[in-house]
């Protein structure tokens, strides 16, 4: 009898969590929900990095493009980024871009993170003109140490006619949006890029 109170208790608890097959987690979809009426970027899943991270599909298209003079001290180079895809799916909004390096070196190493050891895209950010709003590159989490759903950029030194690839996960804008302007680091804002 013991055995089976215990049982029952574990598999109520167990469903409870989401654990159990056909079950919702428990509050992960609310948190979500909430974050994203708050205009902060959301991820698409709470999977591993490893998951999280996978790049969507690449495009070849160039939809938008933007040249600058990029670097520090007395190391500029030249550099065009060309945006390669911006599409909604669902919730979520992905965008594809190359950086290729004109003239001179231009280091991608930690220009386009939130700090100094950040070795990732996560600085770029969506504005909606419209609306008045900024979205953030999504997290595949809440906690402080949660990572971007986004490319790193660790090592990346370009040499002339040298190119990345590059992708950040977003949160979608309104479905009436089909404009948004990209701001990235370095770079600068890439206006009235066209959502697919």
């Amino acid at each position: 009898m013991r055995k089976t109170f215990a049982l029952a208790v574990a598999a109520i608890a167990l469903a409870g969590c989401g654990v159990l097959p056909g079950q919702q987690g428990g509050g992960g979809e609310e948190r979500q929900t909430r974050a994203a009426a708050e205009g902060q970027a959301t991820p698409a899943s709470t999977a591993p990095q490893e998951q999280a991270s996978s790049a969507p599909p690449q495009q070849t298209e160039v939809i938008a493009s933007r040249e600058a003079k990029v670097g520090g001290g007395d190391t500029y180079g030249k550099a065009r980024v060309d945006v390669t895809g911006l599409k909604r799916q669902g919730r979520t909004l992905s965008l594809t871009w190359t950086v290729t390096a004109l003239d001179g070196d231009v280091n991608l190493h930690n220009g386009l993170g939130s700090g100094p050891l950040d070795f990732t895209v996560s600085s770029v950010s969506l504005i909606d003109p419209v609306n008045a709003k900024r979205y953030r590159v999504a997290r595949n989490g809440t906690d402080q140490g949660a990572a971007c759903v986004c490319s790193g950029t660790q090592g990346q030194f370009l040499k002339p006619g040298e190119a990345s690839t590059l992708y950040a996960v977003f949160a979608a804008p309104p479905a009436d949006v089909t404009k948004i302007n990209i701001e990235m680091p370095m770079f600068g804002v890439i206006t009235d890029v066209p959502i697919s």
